[in-house]
């Protein structure tokens, strides 16, 4: 069982920034699959960051430029810088963990709101 726990959520302005972190209760491994998650209410749950086992990265074509994926193996740690934000941004973001077994692992989400 591995534990997620998800911050750095908050209210921000149109055009500005957060960077999101979700720190896990074991070490990330390199043949953990990391995603960030979000979902704005009435919509479905959508994906807005890969870092795959191979070290490449994926982004949606919505988020692309904006946000970055990253790792910190020796913190436990896996981050979502967001810039540029713009309100059809606001959701609560979750942080996801798919294991070598293909065992997925969520955290409890981070709210993030973008004023205009």
């Amino acid at each position: 069982q591995v534990q997620l726990v998800e911050s750095g959520g908050g209210l921000v302005q149109a055009g500005g920034s957060l960077r999101l972190s979700c720190v896990a209760s074991r070490t990330i491994f390199s043949t953990d699959t990391i995603a960030w998650h979000r979902q704005a209410p009435g919509n479905q749950r959508e994906l807005v960051a890969t870092s795959r086992t191979d070290g490449t990265t994926y982004y949606p074509d919505f988020v692309k430029g904006r946000f970055t994926i990253s790792r910190d193996s020796a913190k436990n740690a896996v981050y979502l810088q967001m810039n540029s934000l713009s309100p059809e941004d606001t959701a609560v973001y979750y942080c996801n963990l798919i294991n070598f077994q293909n065992r997925n692992y969520w955290g409890q989400g981070t709210q993030v709101t973008v004023s205009s």
